[in-house]
């Protein structure tokens, strides 16, 4: 097998795959590393399937808008099924300070030409039919945001990245980086390289060491789950952010196969990378759901799961080259965004390698700079 490459990916997951799609796109020769048996058995294939540009900053805004882009042409351009829906994302508001925040962040998120408006509690309970209304001020409505299937979705980019001539280096763990020589080297072989991604995920902060950089990426965990599937009642991703004991906030909708899946935010967060389900999760987020929209009363719960948010201190990726690096680029710290960034930042990627930037490419890149101070914070991270 080809030992020389133009570019190395390491990390066959969200971000890895559309990496390597948009790089072989432009002829470039690429080969994707992973420990793991195929590709996005990691935090990938454990993500619920949100896709949103709904959030509070140009770069994540503008890159996300592409994401959604790449992902509704799938079927069309490629014959690839991914379970896409554009069903919009929500945020309801049940209190005064909700309901100021969001519409205040909604004049930005205009600006940067994202298509979201605020409804009524009466055309949001057209969205939600039988949302529970007592208190709710109204909520924002971002149509274009949808959904699909991680596990079609991370199939699909494999098989395009095949057809594509991309080598895929599986079981092969990652154990030295030798930047200046531009060689990777793994457990099984040494591999020779143009450019090195790290795309690694949880195991960013490791990688970049072999780099001698420093990356702020940390683990902590998140509990999902899945219903059986029913008849569609809903569109929209509902998203409460009101804070409860032991949690931030919990989201949920409706997928294109009927299943409702939701997920929560803990707080404090739980460090670490550790995969096994605990029994605190459903009590701290069942009543909370039925509470909002009564009609998931009595849906049964078909499994559940837990991933990990690779994090970054602010809520916002690490992406670029460092300074006084030309062939070491960062795609990381995705704080569990990665499925809903990576077809637009894998774009934005091959743009940095190829020299193709396009004029507000470094606007974008500002918001995820390494050598930022990391002292803000995403709004809807």
């Amino acid at each position: 097998m080809n030992k020389k490459y133009d570019v190395i990916i390491i990390g066959a997951g969200s971000v890895g795959l559309p990496a390597a799609k948009s790089l072989a796109e432009s002829n470039l020769k690429v080969a994707v590393i992973d420990d793991q048996a195929s590709v996005g058995q990691k935090n990938a294939k454990k993500a619920i399937g949100g896709i949103r540009a709904t959030h509070s900053d140009y770069g994540k805004i503008k890159v996300s808008l592409r994401s959604i882009e790449i992902f509704s042409e799938m079927k069309e351009k490629y014959g690839h099924d991914i379970g896409w829906m554009s069903n919009g994302y929500s945020f309801p508001a049940y209190t005064e300070k909700d309901e100021k925040m969001l519409k205040d962040l909604m004049k930005i998120q205009l600006s940067f030409g994202l298509n979201i408006k605020w409804v009524s509690p009466a055309e949001y309970n057209e969205l939600v039919p039988g949302i529970n209304m007592s208190g709710l001020r109204g909520s924002t409505f971002s149509p274009e945001d949808g959904s699909a299937s991680p596990l079609l979705a991370a199939n699909a980019y494999y098989f395009i990245c095949k057809d594509l001539g991309v080598d895929f280096h599986f079981q092969e763990t990652v154990t030295g980086l030798n930047i200046s020589q531009g060689e990777v080297i793994t457990d099984k072989d040494t591999y020779k390289t143009k450019y090195i991604i790290n795309a690694a995920g949880n195991q960013a902060a490791e990688i970049g060491k072999m780099a001698g950089i420093d990356l702020p990426v940390k683990p902590d965990c998140h509990e999902a789950a899945i219903t059986e599937p029913v008849q569609r009642f809903f569109e929209p991703m509902v998203v409460d952010m009101r804070p409860a004991k032991g949690s931030k906030n919990y989201y949920f909708y409706q997928n294109n196969e009927g299943q409702v899946v939701f997920c929560i935010t803990p707080d404090p967060p739980i460090l670490g990378t550790c995969s096994e389900n605990t029994s605190v999760y459903f009590p701290q987020v069942a009543k909370r759901m039925v509470k909002l929209y009564p009609r998931l009363a009595n849906l049964k719960i078909r499994r559940s799961w837990r991933g990990q948010y690779p994090m970054t201190p602010d809520g916002f990726p690490i992406v670029g080259f460092p300074a006084g690096m030309d062939n070491y680029y960062n795609l990381v710290g995705m704080c569990g965004q990665g499925f809903m960034l990576g077809p637009g930042l894998g774009e934005l990627a091959a743009r940095c390698i190829t020299g193709n930037k396009h004029d507000d490419d470094d606007k974008i890149l500002a918001s995820f700079d390494l050598k930022r101070d990391f002292s803000g914070i995403e709004a809807f991270k």
